[in-house]
């Protein structure tokens, strides 16, 4: 699933070829995705995209006159700039022609993603948007908020930080990750993590997204940004999918273990 490095490069990507171009046509060739694509949607048409932002990994176009839309790329989603004589390809589901002679395509193969249209209101007051925690990169996200949020928790601490509402977008890779630079247990409880390490928790979440989104994102799967090319995080993982394979830091075999139903890994010297 591409998470939050991933939708904040493609938000980067599309962004200069979308802002402040006028949507001139929407061609919609499959509805059924995880939410059907809204009815509206056609009635964007003639109107501009002012702004492209992002929220957790949902990003958020806004639209002079017809309100916004708000997309999520689900598990294999991407939003491609094409030229308009390109080939559809068979998972191109939603198509937004521009003025600039270009398209904006979501291409989607598991359909596990997000096309909605929202006519009026704030997006934030959406219900898929409004009980967010904070995002984990702006200032709002400190340590404070942190223990606040793991506070008499009996959960993993690994489980935790994947929770949207106490920090959005901290997916299975760079919680996993982020751990690591902690040097923290994956399975130790959340309520137990002392101020001083949910500190340098805090501070290897913010490191480890922050290196992925200048590094373009992390190549896993299906993964592609706007430009068709994959990001190349991969190389610099310390833990993730290196089950069995020596630490990057004292060389003891990475482990492995299922904890709230997605893979986690860990080097059993340099954690405790």
């Amino acid at each position: 699933m591409p998470e939050l490095p991933e939708v904040e490069t493609t938000r980067r990507g599309v962004e200069p070829h979308v802002v402040g171009k006028k949507i001139t046509e929407v061609i919609v060739r499959h509805r059924g995705l995880r939410q059907p694509v809204s009815e509206t949607i056609d009635d964007i048409a003639g109107h501009a995209i002012t702004a492209v932002a992002r929220r957790a990994k949902y990003l958020i176009f806004t639209l002079k006159g017809a309100g916004h839309l708000l997309i999520h790329l689900g598990m294999s989603g991407s939003l491609r700039i094409s030229g308009e004589a390109e080939e559809f390809k068979k998972h191109d589901h939603v198509i937004l022609g521009l003025s600039s002679g270009k398209q904006l395509r979501f291409h989607d193969p598991r359909r596990f993603g997000i096309y909605l249209h929202l006519p009026e209101g704030d997006p934030a007051d959406h219900p898929l948007l409004r009980d967010l925690g904070p995002e984990p990169l702006d200032p709002e996200f400190t340590t404070e908020t942190l223990l606040k949020g793991c506070a008499g928790k009996k959960i993993a601490i690994k489980v935790a930080i994947m929770d949207a509402k106490i920090v959005v977008g901290v997916g299975n890779i760079y919680a996993s990750e982020a751990l690591f630079r902690a040097k923290i247990l994956p399975a130790t409880p959340a309520g137990e993590v002392s101020k001083a390490r949910l500190a340098k928790l805090a501070d290897g979440i913010r490191e480890v997204l922050t290196e992925s989104i200048e590094q373009g994102g992390t190549t896993l799967r299906d993964f592609l940004n706007s430009n068709g090319e994959p990001g190349y995080f991969k190389q610099r993982l310390f833990v993730y999918e290196r089950k069995d394979q020596p630490c990057r830091v004292c060389g003891t075999p990475i482990e492995q273990a299922v904890m709230g139903q997605r893979s986690t890994y860990w080097c059993p010297k340099c954690q405790k």
